[in-house]
């Protein structure tokens, strides 16, 4: 089981992603209450690593079109995303 730790604006964008149907972009803005730029910088550190994916597909969040695309927790680090969300 891979160790993962996040920081704390990954843990807040986290708590309000829908862990099974995702949200999209602007939905995730709204609920954060991150700064647009902030957000896409989260998105993107997450991403990287594979812990969510975004559709359309694409490697990193762009501020242009993250909006509309939709993110989800990838499946396979759904367990130990929670587990991280549980430690502090």
């Amino acid at each position: 089981m891979k160790q993962i730790k996040l920081t704390g604006r990954e843990r807040s964008v986290l708590r309000v992603l829908d862990f099974s149907c995702g949200n999209t972009g602007e939905e995730l803005l709204e609920s954060s209450r991150l700064e647009a730029d902030d957000l896409v910088s989260v998105l993107s550190s997450l991403m990287g690593p594979g812990y969510l994916e975004m559709t359309p597909y694409a490697e990193d969040a762009a501020p242009e079109t993250f909006r509309a695309a939709r993110f989800d927790v990838n499946p396979s680090y759904v367990q130990e995303i929670r587990a991280a969300m549980a430690h502090r």
